[in-house]
């Protein structure tokens, strides 16, 4: 007599069941769970680019793959310090231009998808389970709409973006990035893994292009604070009005697609808002 799976292993039978039917009913939550927290600074094992030329960007958007050019010559496309993939990258039609860090379970990416058409959106998430709900969800999004292009600009993968942010985009690359509802690490010797911290604002600078936008929302007020300070007093940025805030559609996407921002408003508390615009360089 077979034992009755454990809640492990139903987890795991029914994610490979999502993987390898390529199934169009959109995946639970309950079989993806991890805790909310991750240690930003440990290894992880995580596969990144040597540079963003390096990175293969085919397998997350699969429709905007150019011709392929026979006589490229082959390069690395990715390494883990210890494999090499030997494999010529497949460019795009066009580059990534807005990412979400810390994506959670893809709420913004997907409410983002049909109001940037024709921006091709990544969200980079750094806890295993969590990004392959969000791959799984987006090609569940993908087969229920097969006569159209939706969600077919939007990507999720595994990656710690305060390590490798630059290994994925070059300088000046992307248009917007979105820090929505970050662990806002409350003890004082925690602090130093903060998601907006003077070198990451650094990082930030590097790969937004002038007019780029830092959107950040948090329930947090003292987080909040924390994050208009240390980007006020980076010479990249400068805050957007108030005015042109409450104008910008992303604004709204942000503060009620998302899981926590859906959170936030049933249990009745407050969102807090800044953006900040990309200075041209002097």
């Amino acid at each position: 007599m077979t034992e009755p799976l454990n809640k492990k292993q139903k987890r795991a039978h029914y994610r490979q069941a999502q993987k390898e039917n390529n199934l169009s009913e959109l995946p639970k939550k309950k079989f993806y769970r991890q805790r909310a927290h991750a240690n930003v600074f440990s290894d992880h094992n995580l596969v990144y680019p040597k540079t963003p030329d390096h990175m293969d960007w085919s397998t997350y958007f699969p429709a905007f793959v150019a011709d392929i050019d026979p006589t490229a010559t082959p390069q690395p496309a990715e390494t883990d310090r210890e494999n090499a993939v030997h494999l010529p990258p497949k460019k795009l039609t066009k580059d990534v231009e807005v990412v979400d860090i810390g994506c959670g379970f893809g709420g913004l990416l997907v409410a983002l998808a049909p109001a940037l058409p024709g921006t091709l959106l990544l969200g980079m998430e750094i806890r295993s389970s969590v990004t392959e709900y969000v791959q799984h969800r987006i090609s569940a999004l993908r087969a229920q709409n097969p006569d159209t292009n939706l969600y077919q600009n939007i990507g999720c993968l595994r990656a710690n973006s305060m390590k490798f942010l630059p290994n994925f985009f070059r300088k000046g690359q992307l248009t917007k990035a979105f820090i929505c509802f970050p662990d806002p690490h409350f003890k004082h010797r925690k602090h130093k893994a903060r998601i907006v911290s003077t070198t990451l604002n650094s990082e930030y600078a590097y790969v937004l292009r002038p007019g780029g936008i830092v959107y950040t929302i948090t329930d947090v007020e003292d987080l909040h604070h924390w994050m208009v300070r240390h980007l006020d007093a980076h010479p990249s940025f400068e805050r957007i009005s108030n005015e042109e805030q409450d104008a910008d559609p992303c604004v709204e996407i942000m503060k009620t697609e998302t899981e926590e921002s859906k959170k936030v408003e049933r249990n009745k508390g407050q969102k807090f808002v800044a953006l900040f615009r990309r200075l041209e360089d002097p």
